[in-house]
Order: structure tokens, then sequence, then C-alpha cells
């Protein structure tokens, strides 16, 4: 028999060990890429919320526990427009209302009216809200489409009904499926007054990005109570969640191989208790230490890999299930990219690697006479 068809034999007659150490690996696969993409969908979305408009930068509070909590006062707003180096400070408070069951979390931007094109709002039907209404409001295009709603219908937020004047587009995620408004009715609605969530910054043409970072740290010193992020690296600025959520990431990463890899070796133990005798044979007809432990980590890296494909697919399951019935829908966005399924290849190899040392070693260290004896 090859030394494949050999492995292939080895698994297959112990196929309900094999599929049992497989699920288990899968489990832990499952739960790491489902948490791996969940985080993920979470960062792009709730960044996206700081790149909306035509900012070069976004300030807001520092250390706040997300960034729907930050609290940027007006008055702040206004210092900001005073640097030389600043052209327009766009100041927007930002809220989520259920909208239904299907939008549970629905964006809310209140924005000044005269500050709509220096946002970056783009009308593509109808018109902008009068400046003094309270129950005007227009729909980004995802949301319009999203809500089935056209120039002149009617919409519910947090108790309180807009009729739709008009759709408009900014080109980045968060924006084009939210709901804009003037910014003093949605303080009055929130009870804010003088208060906004985020301020947008935009500088003048010709700003290098060395005149940039420099103007960064002189908002930053002047008022020690804001922070500016340029890039959805920097998102942790100013939301811990997320920052706490990346860490549980690298927990269950962690948490699965070391499991995973406990449960393998385990196997691969019981494995090298009932084959002590066809090691010793192995070694008496010429089998190296290398080749003997070689089969034994090879019969754990297939038992691995296996378990992370099923694992995979478990993560497709659960992420729609999260995106169906979960509190987050409407947030969660799941992509699974190339990282992804790199991810769950790197974790399932590790996994069969550490659980395979051990027992690979003892196989291949054992006596052939020894193995021979053994009952």
């Amino acid at each position: 028999m090859s030394f494949l068809g050999l492995l292939v034999h080895n698994l297959w007659t112990r196929k309900v060990r094999t599929l049992l150490t497989g699920f288990a690996v899968a489990i832990g696969v499952m739960t790491v890429v489902t948490l791996g993409v969940v985080t993920s969908s979470l960062r792009e979305t709730a960044a996206s919320v700081i790149q909306t408009g035509e900012a070069d930068f976004t300030v807001g509070q520092t250390g706040v526990a997300d960034v729907l909590s930050s609290v940027v006062q007006q008055r702040q707003v206004e210092e900001l427009e005073q640097y030389p180096e600043v052209e327009s400070v766009v100041g927007a408070l930002v809220v989520v209302h259920p909208y239904d069951a299907d939008n549970p979390l629905f964006i809310n931007i209140g924005i000044a009216v005269d500050k709509l094109e220096e946002f970056g709002v783009r009308i593509v039907r109808g018109v902008a809200p009068e400046a003094g209404s309270d129950d005007q409001v227009i729909l980004g295009t995802s949301a319009a489409e999203n809500l089935g709603k056209r120039v002149g219908d009617r919409v519910v937020f947090d108790l309180v009904e807009y009729t739709v004047v008009g759709i408009f587009q900014v080109g980045q995620q968060a924006g084009d499926g939210a709901a804009i408004m003037p910014l003093a009715a949605l303080q009055g609605h929130e009870r804010t007054t003088g208060q906004v969530t985020l301020a947008f910054v935009k500088v003048k043409p010709g700003t290098t990005k060395a005149e940039i970072g420099a103007l960064r740290k002189r908002i930053e010193r002047d008022h020690p109570s804001l922070t500016t992020i340029a890039s959805p690296a920097e998102f942790g600025r100013v939301d811990r969640s997320l920052e706490l959520l990346s860490a549980a990431d690298r927990g269950a990463t962690i948490m699965a191989l070391v499991i995973g890899a406990i449960i393998v070796t385990n196997t691969m133990l019981l494995s090298f208790f009932e084959r002590t005798r066809e090691f010793g044979v192995m070694r008496a007809v010429g089998w190296s230490r290398r080749r003997v432990m070689s089969l034994v980590v090879l019969e754990a890296l297939v038992i691995s890999v296996l378990g992370a494909a099923l694992g995979v697919a478990l993560s497709f399951v659960a992420t729609i299930a999260l995106q169906e019935w979960s509190s987050i829908r409407g947030f969660l966005d799941p992509r699974y990219t190339a990282t992804i399924f790199w991810r769950a290849l790197y974790i399932a190899v590790g996994i069969g690697f550490l659980g395979a040392i051990y027992p690979s070693a003892r196989a291949a260290l054992l006596r052939p006479l020894d193995a021979l004896r053994h009952e």
C-alpha cells in the first residue's frame, strides 16, 4: 500500500473518530471566521460614518464607548472654522432610530441645510429640506430603495412623521443608506441643542499632507476632549467598542487554536496507542522516524483541513442567521474575502500541526522490538 493510500485507510477505518474530531475543529473555525466577518463588517460600516461627506478628516470626542456617543459642542465647530488652513467645517448630529422590523438600526443625520453642498450631498430627485422645517427629510439613494420610498411619501422615525422631499447621493455606504434632515430639527427631537456628533473638516486647496498633520495636532492640543480621524485605522480613537470586539476576535482565535490542538492531540494519542504494533512494524521494515512522523502529522492536518472546510460552511449559516435575526441587522454587511479563507486555513493547519507534534514524536521514537511486544 502506498503512503497516501495508507493515510486514507487509517482515517477511513476510524471514520467516526475522524468525523467527530473534524466537527470539533469545525466549531472552532466557525466561531473564529464568523466573529472575524462580523468584526470586519461592523468596523467598515462604522468607519464609513466618519468618512461620509467630502471632508479631509473628521473630529469627534476622544475615548467614547462608540462613535454615536461622541459629543462635539457647536461652539467647538465654530472654533475649528477659525484655523487658517480650514476651508469649511460641517457639524453633523448622527443618531440611530428603529424604522421597522427589517431596519432596526436606521441612521439619521442632522445637518444645517446651508451646509449640505459642503458636506457633499447631491440632490438627485426632489429638493433639499427647508431650513426651518421640522418635518421634512431627504433619503439617500440606498435608503429610498431599501424602504421603497419616493419623493412625497411619508416616513416615521422615533414616532415622528416626516415628508420625503428629496433623494440624495454622497457616494458612501453610510451616507447613501441614511436620512438627512435639518440639524435644528433633529437636535430638537433629540434634545441635544448646541451639540453635534462629529465635525467634518475640509482644508483649503493646496494644503499638503504635512500641513494637514500639523493642523490635526494643533486641534488636538487646543481641544483635549477632541480627536481627529483621517482613516478607518484610526477609528479606535472615537469608538472603543469595536476595539474590544477586535480583542475578542483575537482571543477567540487563540482559544480555537488551543482547544482544537488539545482535541486533535487527544485523538492522535488514542490512535497512537491503538497502532503501536503497526508503528513497530513500520520501523522494523525500514520506515524512517521522519516518515512515521510525516504520516501522523498529515493525518492530523487532513482532519483539521476537512474541519476547516465544514467550519467555513457553518459560518455562512451563522452569519445569515445574524443578518436575519439579530439587532445589528442593517449594520452587518458581511463580505467573505480571501483573507477570511486564508485565516480558516492557517487556523486549521495550526491546530493540526500543534495537535500532532507529541503523538508523532511518540510514534517516531518507538523502538521496534518494544512496539512489537505491545499488547
